[in-house]
């Protein structure tokens, strides 16, 4: 039990190097584009399936409560959590539609489209950030290694160094914390 525990460790150090020697200008990118979509009064979406929901809703409370610093909510909101929009959009147009109908409905020019897929290739994430292109908000991919589809329709995207499900999504909200101390300070004028 002992060697795994330190394998997994290790592995997770290792992906967390790879992030400091290779991601840390698409970090920056990703936190600039969200800091200038709330200075302009635009909001966050985020989505994403399973953990990457879950994922997709701790980031959006992040914004909307506070990170590190009580202050002002800032706009964000997870379309994985209206149980009643999901299922009358998945049971009338199809799941692949149950985040790209929620940007029809929600998203507004000048808002930053956050879609989460560990695999990058997940029909419904894809469709919303297509979706959000169209309608002129900014693109802003997560997954993991093997992604390929997601880089098409991201502005910007974040591809963890790992095939790992488990690794790709801690990753993911370790990065997504680090967008939110970011994204918090440059809004309090803080260095």
């Amino acid at each position: 039990m002992n060697r795994i525990i330190k394998k997994d460790l290790q592995e997770s150090i290792s992906i967390t190097n790879y992030a400091i020697k290779n991601q840390i200008k698409t970090i920056e990118g990703i936190a600039e584009v969200i800091i200038d979509c709330l200075e302009r009064g635009n909001k966050v979406i985020l989505f994403g399936n399973g953990g990457s929901a879950a994922d997709a809703q701790h980031i959006a409370a992040e914004l909307i409560g506070r990170f590190e610093k009580n202050r002002k909510a800032l706009a964000a909101i997870s379309l994985t959590t209206n149980t009643s929009i999901i299922s009358a959009i998945a049971n009338d147009f199809g799941y692949s539609h149950v985040f790209s109908k929620q940007i029809e409905g929600l998203g507004q020019a000048g808002d930053v489209a956050i879609g989460i897929s560990t695999s990058g290739s997940s029909k419904n994430v894809l469709e919303a950030l297509k979706k959000a292109r169209q309608l002129g908000l900014a693109t802003v991919g997560f997954c993991g290694k093997a992604s390929k589809a997601i880089f098409k329709v991201s502005d910007l995207t974040l591809s963890v160094n790992s095939l790992r499900t488990c690794r790709i999504q801690e990753m993911h909200i370790k990065i997504g914390h680090i967008i939110c101390g970011l994204v918090e300070k440059a809004l309090l004028n803080e260095k």
